[in-house]
Parts: structure tokens; sequence; C-alpha cells
């Protein structure tokens, strides 16, 4: 089976007299962001700048600097990033137009010379430290661990002069890249570890539906009462519409205000998706549509006879016929 999704190109915004694209995407160079960025077609060819943070990545695209960001979005092991899921809920709309799966592996690095048990502290991005948590205790059980702002930029430090730590966990790349000495290769916890990355651009045409989509959603809680978070949840499930994915957030605005950043089988070109997000845009009228996109895994979304886009056809012609008197 072909997916439409493969070969669509990333998206083409030259600048003036034919410059080349600018993609951004979470730095620095090494990270496992600028392999996902790698993957897509057409990337290896434009420029790359690396972003020192998430926010900075999109302000990058809102600004007209770039025209697409990469950045993580969600860990199998750790869960959504709450960096970049509190970004795109705020600030100038933006869309997400693909994702990508990368595996993830670790390693721990030092500088040549060092052995494991001279190691007293290790730096690393949070994420890759939870993933490597219990590996660390049993390997380098009195190491404290400092976090980094990524596995690169840890591995960056460490290849200077007068790093602040001895060791990072990092890919396995970028410390080969900087002439590091590899203590101990497949550090990570849990095996088949994947990060799912995204690509966001500003808002313009959707990607055509293809059966195996992925729609993404802000949707604040309007109100904190009993059965708010139910009736949110009530618009999907009616409508056979499934979630892969539901997370809380706090706003920031007080304490016990919270959105929900949500993943939803299916595309709003969809009958059932759209008549979802109608009612969901009643209840949550702030409700923020972060964009429909091909599901990197190609996984066919699953309809109920009932929730088909030829049942909600015929029940519209069947009201249709009741209000013109038929």
């Amino acid at each position: 089976m072909t997916h439409a999704a493969d070969a669509r190109p990333a998206p083409h915004h030259p600048g003036p007299l034919g410059e080349a694209v600018v993609y951004t995407y979470l730095g620095p160079e090494g990270t496992f962001t600028e392999a996902a960025l790698l993957s897509v077609p057409g990337a290896v060819d434009a420029v790359r700048r690396p972003a020192p943070s998430v926010n900075s990545a999109l302000e990058m695209v809102r600004s007209g600097q770039a025209a697409a960001a990469v950045v993580p979005i969600e860990n199998s092991v750790e869960g959504g990033v709450s960096a970049t899921l509190d970004a795109l809920s705020a600030g100038a709309p933006l869309r997400i137009l693909r994702e990508i799966l990368i595996p993830i592996t670790f390693v721990l690095a030092v500088r040549p010379g060092m052995a494991l048990t001279d190691i007293r502290t290790v730096s690393t991005h949070s994420h890759a430290w939870a993933q490597c948590r219990e590996w660390a205790a049993a390997n380098i059980p009195e190491a404290e661990y400092l976090p980094a702002a990524s596995t690169a930029a840890a591995a960056v430090e460490l290849s200077q002069a007068d790093p602040s730590f001895d060791a990072a966990i990092c890919a396995p790349l970028v410390a080969r890249q900087l002439g590091l000495e590899v203590l101990q290769e497949d550090i990570g916890d849990v095996r088949d570890a994947v990060t799912r990355f995204v690509m966001i651009s500003l808002p313009g045409l959707l990607p055509e539906p293809t059966g195996s989509d992925k729609t993404t959603l802000v949707v604040p809680l309007p109100e904190d009462r009993p059965g708010a978070l139910m009736e949110i949840l009530d618009q999907f499930s009616t409508r056979g519409v499934n979630l892969s994915r539901i997370e809380s957030r706090p706003t920031g605005m007080f304490l016990g205000d919270y959105f929900f950043s949500i993943d939803a089988d299916g595309h709003i070109a969809d009958a059932r998706m759209a008549d979802a997000l109608k009612g969901l845009h009643r209840i949550s009228p702030e409700l923020r549509f972060l964009g429909s996109y091909p599901r990197a895994d190609h996984r066919e979304t699953e309809i109920s006879r009932h929730t088909s886009d030829d049942a909600f056809r015929a029940a519209d012609i069947w009201l249709e016929s009741l209000l013109n008197g038929y």
C-alpha cells in the first residue's frame, strides 16, 4: 500500500531571488531532533538552523525566519514534552504538518581517559535522564545528575575545555563527532524507546486525508466543575472518535486552571471529526486546532458503520427531508 504522505514534500517558502528554504529545529547540531528533520523529504538540501529552545524555534516560524520547525512532542517512556505542549498552546496560531518517529538510543560519553568509577557528575536532557535512570543507579550510583538543554548540548560542553561535569548521556553519533569516548552503548532502561517529533509551520492548506491521520488540539477547560471534562470527552465518544493521547497542562494563570492537549484519530475532513470539533467549540470557544496530518506509523483509523462519512451524509439528508415536509 502506498501512502501519499510519504511523497509529500516539506513546506517550501523560498525567500527573495530564490533563496534556499530555511528550517529550524531544537538544537544544537547532532540532536535527535536534527535527525528527525533530516528524515523529511527535501530537508537535506535546505538551510538548517538550530534553535536554543522550543519557544525560539516556533518564534522563528512565526516571524518568517524559517518555513517550518521540528520539535519533540512526545516520548514513549516519558509521555508529552511539556515545553512543546505549552508553547503550542499560546501565541500566534501554528499548524502541525507531519509527525516523525525516531528510535532513541543513548550512550555514556566521557573525555578520553575517564573511567566509569571516576564519574561524579553526569549531564543530559531531563527526558534522556528519565530513560536511563535505572542504568545510572546501577552503574554510576554516586554520580549527580545535572540537567542540560539537550543531549547534544551536554556532549558539546563536555567536549570543551573545563566542562562542569564528568560525563554526558547523548546520541552515539554526536559523541563520536565530538571526539568523546563512549564508555557504554545502549544504556536506555527501555528497549525500543521512540520519540515523536512534529514539523510545524504557519497556518495554511492542510495535508489531504489519507485514512491514517491524526488531529491535534488544545482544549481549555471552560470551568472547573463536576462533569466538565466528561462533556469534552463525550464530543469524541458519541461520534466514534478515538483519542490516542490526552494530557492536562496548567495554563499558568492560577492554581487549578488547566488545558488539555489531545491527539484524536482522524482528519478534520472526516465528518465525525468535524462534528466533534463543532461540539467542542460550543463547549470551549477558545479551542485551538493544531492540525490534521498523516500518522507516521500509517495505522489506518478504524471506523464504525454508524460513524462513517456515509452515515453522517444519510443523517443530513434524512433531517433535510423532515424540514422540507417530506
